[in-house]
């Protein structure tokens, strides 16, 4: 299959022949929607940590006796009803990662793709540098292409592109190795340089 070349005043400026496989797959909702999950669930830090009612220093003799005081009988003062107690369920630290192999994975990033084609959200340049690390020259570029809510996606870090985008809302700047499926379907439009769609093949064919 063949995606349109667009160059810096939004037209076509020819045709690159991609594979089938990777931008031309089935659109899978319930895999990109179990990819997503995983991969934002992976991102949690799950460090919580409470302290139970064993945990909580002190408390270690009764209180009171048991009993002809006329009050309620306690056996500790580390009691969760007591002020300075521990928890009744106390949260502990845990791992949130799901569990996702690298077929599913794929999978799931060739669907995006294939769909962001087809709804023509992917947007191919021949390159995507600028001079300078200026955001003035970037918006002058994305004002070109009539976009202003991207993820672009370059064939390796490029500094001068990541510092002018990092200061304009709903714009990010990645490299081709960094591709995930949430970036991918954060933003309006996906602007990809033919060397990064290259690169892409390799990695998902």
């Amino acid at each position: 299959m063949e995606l349109a070349l667009t160059n810096d005043a939004g037209a076509e400026a020819g045709r690159l022949e991609v594979s089938e496989q990777v931008f031309g797959a089935d659109y899978k909702p319930s895999l990109i929607h179990q990819v997503v999950t995983a991969y934002l669930a992976g991102g949690r830090s799950g460090t919580k940590a409470q302290k139970s009612r064993s945990q909580v220093a002190g408390g270690g003799s009764k209180p009171w006796r048991q009993k002809g005081t006329g009050r309620a009988r306690a056996g500790t003062s580390r009691s969760p009803i007591w002020r300075g107690g521990g928890l009744t369920f106390a949260g502990q630290p845990r791992d949130y990662a799901q569990k996702v192999n690298r077929k599913m994975y794929q999978g799931a990033l060739r669907s995006i793709l294939s769909e962001l084609a087809r709804q023509g959200r992917l947007v191919v340049m021949s390159e995507l540098k600028l001079t300078a690390p200026k955001t003035k020259e970037l918006i002058a570029l994305l004002k070109g292409l009539e976009i202003n809510d991207a993820l672009l996606v370059s064939e390796r870090d490029d500094e001068n592109l990541f510092l002018a985008a990092r200061n304009l809302p709903g714009i990010d700047a990645i490299s081709a190795a960094e591709l995930d499926p949430v970036s991918m379907i954060a933003f309006d439009k996906v602007v990809v340089t033919e060397a990064a769609i290259k690169q892409i093949e390799e990695r998902l064919s």
